[in-house]
């Protein structure tokens, strides 16, 4: 049984109604998310261009907490690249950080635009970390990408002059405990945000986005659902550039879905050398996202070549965007996304996470939990619960001297 393209009686009988529903549905609301943001270009722009024209430096942050927050640590690399002037700084700081350790990430006289990314827009640390850049910032505005028009963050701020909601599709405001199609919506959205000048050049992408999305679901779910029934106790994600961020949130979401019992690891593939290697044995299967970049690749296939020839060694999976016989000849299971005149990596992350998400649906299936629901004892929730937002005293830092 092939959930994705099965009957929501059959995806209930194994507790993944809402995830197999959510991970199948994102091709279409990669589609919608784009009509969005386009009907909202003109908006975009006016808010921009009246915040840029007032100041010689910009600061960006970009926040979430958990996936949410993997949708800034994804797209950075990518920023990086076309925010070339001394005009913007882009920076990618988890609202968990930002709550903690307030005056280590936010400036006073640094103007700041907060760009949160919010599934429920309920959370606590998403509602303090835009409270204390209000109350530490002297010019502070805010950019909201959110799943949920009734969250808390979009209620308080969708009529204030100094933030701008945008609201992504409605069933991207995923059910499941596993964020999948609020992720991918979220990054698309503001991936589209910082080229919204040029959003027209992205419809045939979008259109090649899209068929490769569904050919992965039509033709990938059966090797995966057989991936994560072989046996294997620890799993490690490998990319490069855009791909550390998408190989963290592919870690995340399998130790999410399968309760913790399988331990997972990201890095990059250069890094991975320098000690996290260690983990390798028989028992661990490595997923390796190949960039596009020639040059990128090649260290990137470097790392492949010298897992699979590692003796003791589990299986080695290669995530590709184009046919590569090198990749084919030193991996265990290849697959490919079929987008070879794809040459930004930022756009492959949309296909390559579904690899990963579909291999955890299953993997929690093989093990007995519910993906729906993995955590039904509560030591992990949907919306993140216990967390105490302490009064903040402005001017108090280093253990409260001033």
């Amino acid at each position: 049984m092939e959930l994705l393209k099965s009957s929501e009686i059959d995806r209930k009988t194994v507790g993944a109604s809402h995830t197999a529903k959510e991970i199948a549905q994102q091709p279409r609301l990669w589609n919608e998310t784009k009509e969005i943001l386009f009907s909202n270009r003109d908006r975009i722009l006016s808010f921009l261009n009246n915040i840029e024209r007032k100041y010689d430096q910009l600061r960006i942050i970009l926040t979430g907490a958990g996936t949410s927050a993997f949708v800034g640590d994804t797209i950075l690399p990518h920023l990086k690249q076309i925010v070339n002037n001394k005009k913007r700084v882009v920076e990618s700081i988890a609202t968990t950080n930002i709550v903690s350790n307030p005056h280590s990430y936010l400036d006073k006289n640094f103007p700041t635009i907060m760009i949160s990314f919010a599934r429920s827009g309920n959370s606590p640390e998403s509602l303090a970390a835009i409270h204390l850049g209000e109350k530490i910032i002297d010019d502070f505005y805010g950019i909201i990408f959110t799943c949920n028009q009734d969250g808390l963050l979009s209620v308080n701020k969708k009529n204030d002059e100094k933030h701008l909601v945008i609201y992504m599709p409605e069933d991207a405001n995923d059910q499941s405990f596993a964020m999948t199609s609020s992720f991918t919506t979220m990054l698309l959205s503001v991936l589209l945000l910082f080229h919204i000048e040029q959003i027209h050049k992205f419809e045939t992408t979008f259109e090649d986005l899209i068929s490769a999305g569904d050919s992965i679901i039509k033709e990938s779910e059966k090797s995966l659902k057989e991936l994560a029934a072989s046996s294997f106790s620890k799993v490690v994600y490998l990319g490069s550039g855009v791909f550390e961020g998408l190989a963290r949130e592919a870690s995340l979401k399998l130790l999410e879905l399968t309760g913790g019992m399988i331990p997972s690891s990201f890095d990059t593939s250069l890094g991975f050398r320098h000690g996290p290697k260690s983990i390798l044995d028989k028992d661990t299967i490595v997923f390796v996202f190949l960039s596009s970049d020639s040059y990128t690749r090649k260290y990137d296939l470097d790392i492949l070549e010298e897992i699979y020839r590692e003796k003791d060694r589990g299986k080695v999976v290669a995530i590709s965007s184009l046919k590569d016989v090198a990749a084919e000849n030193y991996s265990d299971l290849f697959y490919c996304a079929n987008l070879p005149k794809i040459n930004e990596d930022i756009l492959l992350t949309f296909p390559y996470i579904l690899y990963a998400q579909i291999f955890a649906m299953y993997k929690s299936i093989n093990l007995g939990f519910f993906p729906d629901n993995p955590s039904p004892s509560g030591v992990v929730n949907r919306v993140v619960k216990g967390v105490t937002i302490h009064p903040f005293v402005n001017g108090l830092n280093n253990g409260g001297k001033i």
